[in-house]
Formats: structure tokens, C-alpha cells, sequence
């Protein structure tokens, strides 16, 4: 086996050891596992909105940083997963998330100030979902490339199935037992990264045929060992750097309206219970946006759209943020926040595939590293912001158009490079050379 270095800004080839199935799919299992302790519970930190500005006695503005700093340093932190996980393996990697995201939610649950849930909610328990989240959905397009998509589609259905179960029992959690209850087995369920952690068995120590010659397998197994060692070669890929200022947009667009959705639906008169379940639908619906999206983009027919996939589903949920605004009944919101998790579970699909398709899966680790990086400061920035907005305006529009045309913008970056391929393809046609039309990949056709 060759090693995979990218030069130039190339893009890196597949890897020869992929799996497609086996172990494999116990590996999609434990993902799907992190992503319910992960970002299942990250979006049921909103949960807590209310009671913390009410007994801390906080404004808007003040109280969004809590959620802002966990989802930031989540991001943020990324690199070093990736780093970790690399060098110590993604196994090693997901269980020291693990432990230190659990150690964190534990030590929210005995805050005596805002101050202090920005520390141990938003700090220590982010960073400890920064080393977990990487590893644990990188490893996953290690063992998968034709059936790469809907891997991901079953693997990260555990962020909507784990919304939709943890958000109404959040909230019963908080009726019995107080915020600082809820917070302590929260930190109990999260400790289950270190059970998701040993399901991701490093590839290169599953045998792919018993057939092969131990020399076979110990080739194998050095050069998976070296493709550990990867650079960052990948960054200056311009297609990479197109898709990385599209992710930029995103990343603004996608966490105020999480935030924000069950303060909103409080404020037009739906009570504590259904308002979570506005928060449930978005959950179910996030895991039929997984799926087939998956096992569509999956189909030979559609795999050279599967950017096309991804702009659309963007842009139609910044569509769906735009009018959460001007919904005031319990059923439309149900009904939008039914469409706004189904294309929130659309794209977040797609984004590492899209990004492998851009980098190749050798180099998938690193990438995505610096892909949730880039939603670091969007992160943090974003809540505040909007909780900002509302806090000046007494209302929400603000908040939630400012998040849609995020999410607009995002598709119209990527509109932009494919619109300009295609004027270079016909150019190239023209002149009768291919001298530029490589530097945006046949994936990102529409």
C-alpha cells in the first residue's frame, strides 16, 4: 500500500483497506451512540434556557453563552481530537472525551453562578466532546466508501433519535429533580462515550481476508500506522477553501435557532411540556433527513450531486428559520420544526461526506478536525448575538432572520464555485484545454 500524501493541494485516493460492512457497522453503532451523548445533549442544553436565567437572574444575552460555549469549544477544540486520534487512536480518543465531558456535566450540576456553569458546562464538557465527536464520526468513512452516505445517515441519527427521547425526558428530569438533578445524570448518560469508544476497533487490526499472508497483514497494518502521520496538505485544496467559507456561513446559521426555539414558542403562549416537544419532532424528523438522504445520495445515479443535495438542503432550511417568526400556534410550529429538523438531519449528513469526497478518506481525520473548527467562532458568536437582538427588539424576528440568510449564504458561496466550473468547462471546451477545471472536483456538479 502506497502512502497517501497530498501534494500541491491534491486530493488524496481512496484507501484499498476499506470495509464496506463487517465490524463496520458495530463501528456506525457506536457513532451513533456518541452522537446521542454528544449532540443530543448539546441541543438539550436549551432545555435548561429558562431555568437558568430565572435563577441566576439573568437577561438574554448573558444566559446564551452557556450554550454558545459548549457547542464553540466543541469545534473549537476539534483539531486536538483529530490530533489524538491520530496518534493514540479514535478507540483511546472517543473514552477520554468521555470521561471528561461526564466530569463536566457532574460539576454543572453544583453551580453557584453563571460564571461558573461557562467553565464546567461550557469548557470542560465541550472540550471533552471535542475529543470524543472527530475520532468518532471520522472513523466511520475509514471502513466505508460505497455505502459511505448512508453510513453516516444511520451514524448520525443518533443526533434526532437522541433529541427526540432526551428533550421531553429533560424536561421531566428538570420538574423532579430540580436543573442541577437533570444535570447529574446527564453527566451519568454521557459517561457512555467510553462504552461508544470501545466499539471503535482501529482498522488495521481486523484481518480483511483470512486468507492474506502475515506479511500481507503486517504491510497493512504499518502503513495504516503511517497514515497516521498526516499533514494538513489538504488546506490548500481551493475547493476545500471554498467549502470551508460555506461552512463558515453555516456554522452562524445553525445554532441560534436550537437555542432559541423553545424560549420562542414559551413567549406566543405554548406551555413547558409541548414546547419540548417542538424540540422532539425536530429530533424525529432529523433521523428521516439522515436516512434518506443517505441511502439517496448513496445511489450510483446520484452520487456526482451529492454538493447539489447538500445547497439544497441548506438553503430550504434557512427557508424554514426565515418563518418560524410569523408561526404563533403550537401545530404550524410542529409542523416547521418537523421540516426544519429534516433538513438540519439532511446536511448534517452530508457535510462529511461532501468533505470526503473534496479530500479523500485517508486524510478524513484532519478534515474534519478543521471543518468543526471553522464552526468554533460562529458557535460562540451566534446565541449571544441573537439573545443580543431579541434583548434590544423584545422580539425574535431579528435572531431568526439573521440565522436564515446564514444558511443562504452558505448554499450561494457553493452556488457561486459550481456556476463557475461550469463557465470554465465550457471555456476549456472552447480552447480545447483542462488546465483550471480541476481545481473544482466532478462532485460539485448541479
Amino acid at each position: 500500500m502506497k502512502e497517501q500524501k497530498p501534494k500541491g493541494g491534491k486530493r488524496a485516493p481512496e484507501g484499498p483497506n476499506t470495509l464496506e460492512g463487517g465490524w463496520g457497522w458495530m463501528v456506525v453503532a457506536g457513532c451513533f451512540l456518541a452522537t446521542i451523548c454528544i449532540r443530543a445533549v448539546t441541543r438539550c442544553v436549551s432545555m435548561f434556557f429558562v431555568e437558568f436565567q430565572m435563577h441566576f437572574e439573568k437577561d438574554y444575552s448573558t444566559t446564551a453563552w452557556i450554550h454558545s460555549l459548549i457547542d464553540s469549544t466543541t469545534m473549537l477544540c476539534a483539531p486536538l481530537g483529530s490530533f489524538l486520534g491520530n496518534r493514540l487512536s479514535c478507540r483511546v480518543t472517543v473514552m477520554l472525551g468521555g470521561l471528561l465531558s461526564s466530569a463536566g456535566l457532574v460539576l454543572s450540576s453544583f453551580a453557584s453562578s453563571v460564571e461558573f456553569l461557562y467553565i464546567s458546562l461550557g469548557v470542560i464538557t465541550g472540550l471533552g466532546f471535542a475529543l470524543s465527536y472527530t475520532p468518532a464520526i471520522a472513523i466511520v468513512g475509514k471502513y466505508f466508501v460505497e455505502r459511505k452516505a448512508l453510513a453516516y445517515g444511520i451514524a448520525l441519527s443518533g443526533s434526532g433519535i437522541g433529541t427526540f427521547l432526551l428533550a421531553p425526558a429533560v424536561q421531566l428530569l428538570i420538574e423532579h429533580y430540580s436543573w442541577r438533578g437533570a444535570l447529574l445524570i446527564l453527566g451519568g448518560i454521557v459517561s457512555n462515550l467510553c462504552v461508544c469508544g470501545a466499539l471503535m476497533r482501529p482498522l488495521e487490526d481486523i484481518e480483511v481476508q483470512k486468507s492474506q499472508t502475515r506479511t500481507t497483514r503486517l504491510k497493512t497494518s504499518d502503513a495504516m500506522k503511517q497514515g497516521r502521520h498526516i499533514d494538513f496538505g489538504f488546506i490548500l485544496i481551493p475547493s476545500f477553501l471554498i467549502l470551508s467559507v460555506s461552512f463558515l456561513f453555516l456554522a452562524y446559521g445553525c445554532s441560534s435557532p436550537v437555542v432559541y426555539l423553545v424560549p420562542y414558542a414559551l413567549s406566543v403562549g405554548v406551555d413547558h411540556q409541548h414546547a419540548a416537544f417542538l424540540m422532539s419532532t425536530f429530533g424525529v424528523s432529523g433521523i428521516v433527513g439522515n436516512i434518506t438522504f443517505g441511502w439517496i445520495t448513496d445511489r450510483k445515479c446520484l452520487k456526482k450531486y451529492r454538493m447539489a443535495c447538500y445547497m439544497v438542503a441548506i438553503a430550504m432550511e434557512g427557508l424554514c428559520c426565515m418563518f418560524i417568526p410569523f408561526l404563533h400556534s403550537l401545530s404550524l410550529l410542529v409542523l416547521l420544526s418537523a421540516l426544519y429538523g429534516y433538513f438540519d438531519g439532511a446536511y448534517v449528513t452530508l457535510i462529511p461526506v461532501v468533505t470526503s469526497d473534496t479530500v479523500g478518506s485517508s486524510y478524513l481525520t484532519s478534515a474534519l478536525g478543521v471543518v468543526y473548527f471553522l464552526h468554533g467562532i460562529p458557535y460562540l458568536l451566534s446565541p449571544p448575538i441573537g439573545g443580543w437582538l431579541v434583548d434590544q427588539t423584545g422580539t425574535y424576528m431579528a435572531t431568526f432572520f439573521l440565522s436564515g440568510a446564514s444558511f443562504m449564504l452558505s448554499s450561494s458561496v457553493l452556488a457561486a464555485a459550481v456556476f463557475f466550473r461550469y463557465v470554465l468547462m465550457m471555456c476549456e471546451r472552447t480552447n480545447g484545454k483542462k488546465q483550471y477545471l480541476k481545481l473544482i472536483p466532478s462532485t460539485w456538479s448541479s
